[in-house]
């Protein structure tokens, strides 16, 4: 029985309801109601009965998408349009609540980028965790652009965020009422969190701590190795920036001493088995991409290991994958390859732009830089330089 349902086919509206929200925020835009709220999911309408707000019209709508990556406007566009109604007291100006619940609601989208795990996390799980949170569970998920799959794929944090079933708002012919809902949730930077803007004290740690309950994770902390050898997992890509020489460098790591996993697609799949293994390595290594976001499931004092492609991507691959690892209690080396190690070497001249002034590739937008350093080159690493940076590594985890 869902213990968060008080009654059916009931209409109770309260005597006067509240209507804030924030568009301030350059990644989201989130609306907050208490009172007589009520969710129509197939009109895709979020109704605040007897709202009351001195600086707000006594009738209107507010229309949000409720997925935090508000200033790319083609992500945006795959995410459903939720529209918020209001109506001053007297009438309800609205159908009919058929359930009601005594617990929170919280809308968010399952569409946009959410299809890999670095968007899953930064876009969706920790916005949620941001906002659902604080309820401890006592909390009703509603999903717009629901996702079935990629509900059963992350099933483990989100169960950690409600203890009820997610609500598929786009089938949802029920009238839902809530006493509380929040459309769109909080988010404050990419693959990280901003304590001063949460307002509750929330931290990297912690969603890290939420992860290693939800995915049973044995080992917090790393500790120094003198006779286990330490494990290193290697994420392996295979459509763009993959390692052409991917065997020499596994070898090269094992030499070093390391106890090797090598992670493809096939491997990284069933993520809360991946989670187990992440946890049981000390260090990660990945050339930069969404398989470097499986950081926050390596216990504290772990390593991440980032290959810069070629291109002026050090900035990028900083604020992606970079910037986040000291707050999650993690250690970040990068390397940063060279002309000599991507196959772009095969394709362009030496005296091509790509090669005498790869930024202002950058400065024609987004769509060029992807085509060209990040969808449209494999690394070749100098196996003994890397395997320099892999001894100094090996070296830091196995002291005493």
């Amino acid at each position: 029985m869902d213990g968060s349902l008080i009654k059916s086919d009931a209409d109770v509206a309260a005597p006067r309801s509240k209507l804030s929200c924030n568009f301030s925020s350059y990644r989201t835009n989130m609306c907050a109601m208490e009172g007589d709220v009520r969710l129509h999911g197939k009109a895709a309408t979020v109704y605040v009965v007897s709202a009351s707000d001195d600086n707000r019209p006594d009738n209107g709508t507010i229309t949000i998408r409720p997925y935090p990556r508000k200033w790319e406007t083609p992500t945006m566009q795959l995410v459903r349009e939720v529209t918020i109604r209001w109506r001053a007291p007297p009438g309800p100006g609205a159908p009919r609540c058929t359930v009601t619940y005594d617990v929170p609601a919280v809308v968010f989208s399952t569409g946009g980028y959410g299809v890999n795990i670095f968007h899953a996390i930064t876009d969706i799980i920790m916005p949620l965790y941001n906002t659902a949170r604080e309820y401890d569970g006592r909390v009703r998920l509603v999903a717009t652009n629901y996702d079935r799959k990629w509900i059963a794929k992350y099933r483990h944090a989100l169960s950690m965020l409600s203890i009820y079933p997610i609500i598929d708002f786009d089938a949802d012919n029920e009238v839902r009422c809530f006493p509380s809902v929040h459309v769109g949730t909080e988010s404050h930077k990419e693959l990280g969190i901003d304590s001063a803007l949460s307002g509750k004290g929330y931290t990297m740690l912690g969603f890290r701590g939420l992860l290693r309950s939800a995915y049973s994770l044995k080992r917090e902390w790393v500790t120094p190795k003198n006779r286990v050898r330490p494990r290193l997992v290697m994420v392996l890509r295979r459509n763009s920036r993959a390692l052409t020489n991917e065997a020499q460098v596994l070898a090269a790591a094992t030499e070093v001493g390391f106890e090797v996993v090598a992670a493809g697609p096939e491997v990284v799949r069933d993520l809360a088995k991946f989670a187990q293994t992440v946890n049981s390595c000390d260090v990660l290594v990945g050339v930069h991409g969404a398989g470097l976001s499986n950081m926050v499931f390596l216990p504290r004092n772990g390593t991440v290991v980032q290959i810069v492609p070629w291109g002026e991507m050090k900035w990028p691959a900083w604020t992606s994958y970079g910037e986040p690892v000291a707050p999650m209690g993690l250690r970040y080396v990068e390397y940063e390859t060279t002309a000599e190690e991507t196959t772009l070497k095969y394709v362009y001249q030496r005296n091509h732009t790509v090669f005498t002034d790869p930024v202002s590739l950058h400065k024609q937008g987004f769509n060029m830089l992807w085509e060209t350093f990040l969808n449209g080159q494999n690394v070749t690493l100098d196996v003994d330089r890397f395997r320099g940076v892999l001894q100094h590594i090996y070296r830091s985890v196995t002291i005493t």
